[in-house]
């Protein structure tokens, strides 16, 4: 019987890693070789480890094996029904560093760090302008395909942002949202209440 001194015998040359198991060394020794031995029939796509094969059929077979408890939406990961439960916990484990803003997800970190460092990584093939989130540079780019998906209904005025058709609903409903917190009045739109607290503010500077 071979005899190993240590808890951990085997070692990778390439980043000295150590293993308590042979097995678990060749099956590390993939991340540095590249090698893909496990194959999706259905795909054709490859995986370095069978576990990782076994949770990717689950997409063709629709398998979704972790329930949640609290409303019964099924997941094909356990890694994922655990980010979900963070929406019933309100639990916010990801914390900027910056300004201390809490987020339930760290994709959701990542954007907003880029409030801080100005990144801006989308950028406009048509006319180069950049936008820190893709969904603002998808919102942007109707602007050169005039594209205008959001329809009124009331008069068939159509807008290429949600906000803007949110915004000429109220011309039809004669909602009014934003209230002025001095005198009580309201306004339909968030810019006409801004110019309106001029008012109150030139009253406060230079008072009677």
């Amino acid at each position: 019987m071979r005899i190993h001194i240590g808890k951990n015998p085997f070692t990778c040359q390439q980043c000295g890693k150590s293993f308590s198991r042979k097995g678990t060394l060749n099956r590390h020794m993939r991340i540095h070789t590249g090698e893909k031995p496990f194959t999706c029939q259905q795909c054709g796509k490859s995986f370095t480890h069978k576990t990782d094969l076994e949770r990717h059929m689950r997409i063709h077979t629709g398998e979704s094996p972790f329930t949640c408890q609290r409303c019964g939406k099924s997941f094909t990961e356990k890694g994922t029904l655990n980010r979900h439960m963070r929406i019933h916990t309100g639990k916010k484990p990801f914390s900027c560093p910056q300004c201390g803003k809490n987020f339930t997800h760290k994709i959701d970190l990542e954007r907003h760090m880029r409030i801080h460092t100005g990144e801006k990584p989308y950028t406009c093939q048509q006319c180069g302008k950049s936008f820190c989130q893709l969904g603002n540079l998808i919102v942007h780019m109707r602007i050169h395909n005039r594209e205008n998906p959001f329809i009124c209904h009331q008069c068939g005025r159509r807008f290429n942002h949600k906000g803007s058709i949110n915004r000429h609903m109220r011309t039809h409903t004669g909602e009014r949202p934003y209230i002025c917190p001095h005198c009580g009045k309201c306004f339909s739109q968030q810019g006409n209440l801004k110019v309106h607290m001029e008012i109150h503010t030139r009253a406060i500077d230079c008072p009677v």
